[in-house]
């Protein structure tokens, strides 16, 4: 935009405070964005003798500027969109539903197959819990699983992989976020310290592997409520495994081959550098290939007509509209902080001055994180609004050494609130995939992403204090397991565990 950077002290703050103040009061996240924008215009303008009318102005310029910036993750997620939808109409999920109903014989099987398959999924979250329950819900009512493990299921493998996987829209727009830390770079590193993801998954294999469950999901499970006829049809298709499978694994294949080729690879850069270069342009170009090889399967053999094909690219690049304004409306605020009013250098002075220990910040920003998502119902506006500010907080030597730690917990804790707020788009789908009662899947599944965010929460005081992923993790592996001894040891003496409320 051409303005130089002022120095606003205590009102370089005021900003992100609205923007979180208003999501919590409203829990709409879009609009509490872009007033958050325009107090931090309006503090730039009033500072600089400029006029309300020029604040107005700047928003939109600054929001103009960031689409310019951020153009190919914008094709990228439109790309996804569309692919997601044309391959769910293929009726290639309906196809996989029918060959695997008839291989999976056992319960714990049943179980393990619908994890293992949400990890399979994990381009996108609404798809992952979409297509894995259509796939997966009539095998699970033929073992006798209850629609409410199901749905569990299906929401701790959707957000959590999807934060942890390097090709996926999460990953890209969180790379996107913390361009200054490194960009996609930073994310990888962050892996190993989203503490949140890697024990929720740890725990539903667990669970899935084993007949353990505690408070209102042991009495589902006990008691499950499904239909009569359990072995409901699945949609009639000429769809095949292949329509699901090949198209994905085109995306991987040729998505990791692009960002080699977009970095120079093939012109004798090294791998590791030439992926980093600009993975965005790799994921667009893995992105189309997939919508290719998706045209050449499905016309010819007359799965759906060119006119269809269009269709479900329109209506893809429509699933992602709410995700993009999303992202757009973060872009624009921490375009605000950063590059007009000095909120990172102001907030890195209060912290690097004050009394609060660096040691701490990782465990601090993933209660916020966490209380955070868990009222606005969105892991993509949290990490929006918090990962410029945790960025801005770590940005000084003090901070430097607790940076990756400190982004990880933000990520950790967004996926939390994603994961059981019942506002949550995530956890809607996930019931909706599971056909469960809605407010069935929050209560039950309430205690479990509670218990893992509470070892979260210990485990980044520790992150905190060793800066050592591998220390972190196996602290908060045992710590999760003696939970769940201990839930085991309280549970062979015959009391009873249960979060819900007690009938008066």
């Amino acid at each position: 935009m051409g303005l130089e950077m002022i120095d606003a002290g205590w009102l370089s703050i005021l900003p992100p405070v609205v923007a979180i103040t208003l999501a919590l009061i409203t829990k709409e996240v879009y609009s509490s964005l872009f007033l958050g924008i325009f107090t931090g215009m309006c503090v730039y303008c009033f500072s600089t003798g400029r006029s309300l009318l020029q604040a107005v102005t700047y928003v939109f310029d600054m929001m103009a500027g960031k689409i310019g910036d951020n153009g190919y993750m914008i094709i990228f997620l439109v790309l996804l969109g569309s692919l997601v939808v044309i391959v769910t109409r293929s009726g290639g999920t309906a196809a996989y539903g029918q060959w695997a109903i008839k291989r999976i014989k056992t319960r714990r099987s049943a179980k393990l197959t619908t994890a293992l398959l949400g990890l399979l999924i994990f381009l996108d979250d609404g798809f992952n819990c979409l297509t894995v329950g259509t796939v997966m819900r009539p095998i699970t009512d033929k073992h006798g699983i209850s629609r409410e493990k199901l749905s569990y299921l299906l929401d701790a493998t959707a957000a959590p992989i999807c934060i942890i996987a390097p090709i996926s829209s999460w990953a890209v727009a969180v790379a996107s976020e913390v361009e200054e830390a490194g960009g996609l770079g930073a994310f990888v590193q962050t892996i190993p310290f989203n503490l949140y993801a890697l024990l929720t998954i740890a725990m539903v294999f667990f669970l899935s592997a084993t007949n353990f469950d505690f408070g209102p999901m042991k009495k589902a499970e006990a008691e499950p409520q499904l239909p009569a006829e359990y072995t409901e049809e699945l949609s009639a298709s000429r769809g095949t495994v292949l329509d699901l499978v090949l198209p994905i694994l085109t995306l991987i294949v040729t998505a990791i081959l692009g960002m080699a080729y977009v970095g120079g690879f093939f012109e004798g850069v090294s791998f590791s550098e030439a992926i980093g270069t600009n993975p965005v342009a790799g994921l667009t170009l893995g992105t189309f290939a997939g919508l290719l090889v998706a045209l050449i399967m499905y016309l010819p053999r007359k799965i759906m007509t060119m006119k269809e094909f269009m269709t479900g690219i329109i209506d893809g690049i429509k699933t992602m509209i709410p995700a993009l304004t999303i992202l757009i409306l973060a872009w624009a605020l921490g375009g605000v902080c950063r590059e007009m009013i000095g909120t990172g250098n102001f907030v890195s002075s209060v912290v690097s001055g004050g009394h609060i220990s660096m040691s701490l910040i990782p465990a601090i920003v993933f209660a916020v994180a966490a209380f955070l998502s868990f009222s606005m119902g969105t892991a993509w506006g949290t990490f929006g609004i918090l990962l410029p500010i945790v960025s801005m907080i770590c940005a000084g030597p003090a901070g430097a050494e607790v940076l990756i730690p400190s982004l990880g917990a933000t990520l950790a804790g967004s996926v939390y609130g994603d994961h059981c707020s019942p506002i949550s788009d995530t956890t809607i789908l996930a019931s909706t995939g599971a056909q469960c009662d809605h407010l069935r899947h929050v209560e039950t599944q309430l205690p479990y992403a509670t218990l893992v965010a509470a070892v979260c929460f210990l485990g980044y005081i520790v992150a905190g204090f060793t800066r050592s992923a591998p220390i972190t993790i196996i602290a908060s592996l045992a710590m999760l397991g003696l939970v769940f001894l201990g839930i085991t040891l309280a549970q062979k003496q015959g009391k009873k565990l249960s979060f819900a409320p007690k009938k008066s």
